[in-house]
């Protein structure tokens, strides 16, 4: 039995308007085919604003504003003086913290404790970061001398972290002296125009940062545009693949972050109570909406059932519920599509055999929302070991030896990150050396940092975001 609570709501006041148009060249510009979409509230289902249909001539407006930026205003710039911009950019979102924390919450129905204390410090962090590049870009790529920035990029993010995802791709865009033009979710628009606003309140010069929004069409036209220096996106793999074979050919620079299937290994020596505390916060923060999610748990055979009941026991004190109640562990699916996957993928795993464990609570009358779950007697054919379900959803496999630890873990066509948990710091070293991912956390996980570098191989996609690695793809020799 889920425990009670008092809830604690955040009251911290929004704006929301009726209508958002797209942010091009300093200006709020209506869609030229004038259509609109809905965008709405996850836990409620009740919608939130009309946001305007991005079309390709739209895109065009952007790519432009986005190239004229470049060439009279922003390349030309001291990069000492770009550099006061992004930090411009860095402070305000700390002074609007809270708004955008709401905001995010009720877009994107992660809970409100989540959008606080981690995306939006996150987000500040990234520009803070990056405005300390923009005047030392020549120390980035040693014997590069003066590296020179590519130009207008085109980015394109998902909606289970907006606001970061677009602090990831604008800030080290623009510390660089690049232009961009960012579209963003169809299903969470709010906080990158909410960060538009944040971009023109700082002065900065009209076009350097566009936002046009709209859903698959739109982000098709920003990848095919003839003017785009560099696309950057995040999202699936399959969406992925498509823009890789719409940019080869041409002379654009593009860097993809795609999905992820991640291991997370718990082995016997480990510190059980502290690995699962790892492995809950690795499979069901932010709802599961994670592309590192450490969605397959690897645990050594002898403590498989130790770790089972802890586990069991631990969800039961998830709380789900309300994404603005401060209490909040487990919000609202971002969609019902969203949340119609998740569901098919559970149903499958229950057909093929593997046992389903879910937290007792109920669910609220409205909204999309999945109870916290996990399966055992999980074997490696089955679909919710293989697939990304990016939802609350968690596959447990059992291992005896270090080497098939490794191996099962490297079963997958994915290859973004995976966590380690042994008090031996030999073994997490011998191990985490051996794993084809990107990321290895070791004792921990969903760990970030802006001088972090970040980034996939295989499937999970190639290039790095965050750090000095981070500068390079916007950075020509």
């Amino acid at each position: 039995m889920a425990l009670a609570y008092a809830p604690s709501i955040e009251t911290t006041p929004v704006r929301i308007a009726p209508r958002y148009d797209h942010f091009i060249g300093g200006a709020w510009v209506p869609s030229s085919g004038g259509a609109t979409f809905a965008t709405v509230n996850p836990a409620t289902e009740e919608e939130l604003a009309q946001v305007a249909a991005g079309t390709a001539e739209d895109v065009g407006r952007a790519v432009a504003a986005a190239r004229e930026a470049y060439e009279k205003h922003w390349r030309p710039m001291r990069p000492a003086d770009r550099a006061k911009y992004v930090y411009r950019i860095a402070r305000a979102i700390t002074e609007r913290s809270r708004e955008l924390a709401v905001l995010e919450t009720m877009d994107g129905g992660k809970p409100i404790k989540e959008s606080r204390d981690f995306d939006v410090v996150q987000a500040a962090a990234h520009f803070f970061y990056y405005a300390g590049w923009s005047d030392k870009l020549r120390y980035a790529l040693h014997g590069a001398g003066d590296p020179a920035p590519v130009g207008v990029v085109g980015s394109i993010i998902p909606w289970n972290f907006p606001l970061l995802m677009a602090a990831w791709k604008i800030a080290p865009a623009i510390a660089c002296g690049n232009t961009i033009v960012l579209k963003p979710a169809e299903t969470t628009p709010l906080t990158a125009l909410l960060l538009a606003e944040i971009c023109a309140e700082a002065d900065l010069p009209p076009g350097v940062v566009n936002v046009v929004t709209g859903d698959g069409r739109t982000g098709a036209a920003l990848v095919a545009h003839p003017d785009v220096n560099k696309i950057a996106f995040t999202g699936s793999t399959e969406v992925g693949k498509i823009i890789q074979k719409t940019v080869a050919g041409t002379r654009k620079r593009m860097t993809l972050e795609l999905g992820g299937k991640a291991a997370n290994i718990v082995f016997a020596d480990a510190p059980l109570d502290q690995a699962v505390e790892g492995v809950v916060n690795g499979i069901y923060f932010n709802q599961g909406h994670v592309c590192c999610a450490g969605s397959r748990l690897l645990v050594q055979e002898s403590v498989h059932d130790e770790v089972v009941e802890k586990l069991k026991a631990r969800i039961e004190t998830l709380r789900l519920g309300d994404p603005l109640d401060k209490n909040t562990d487990i919000g609202a699916i971002n969609s019902s599509a969203q949340h119609a996957k998740i569901a098919e993928l559970v149903e499958s795993g229950v057909a093929e055999g593997a046992v389903l464990h879910q937290q007792s609570c109920a669910l609220p009358e409205r909204g999309w929302f999945h109870r916290a779950s996990f399966f055992t007697g999980v074997s490696q054919s089955h679909r919710i070991a293989r697939e990304e379900i990016f939802g609350p959803v968690l596959s447990i496999m059992t291992f005896r030896t270090a080497d098939e630890a490794i191996e099962k873990a490297n079963n997958t066509p994915y290859g973004l990150s995976a966590g380690v948990w042994t008090d031996k710091g030999a073994k997490s070293m011998y191990v985490a050396q051996r794993l084809q991912a990107g990321v290895v956390w070791c004792s921990t996980f969903n760990q970030f940092d802006p001088s972090s570098p970040f980034g996939g191989y295989r499937e999970s996609g190639f290039g790095r975001e965050g750090g000095v690695a981070g500068l390079r793809p916007y950075l020509t020799v």
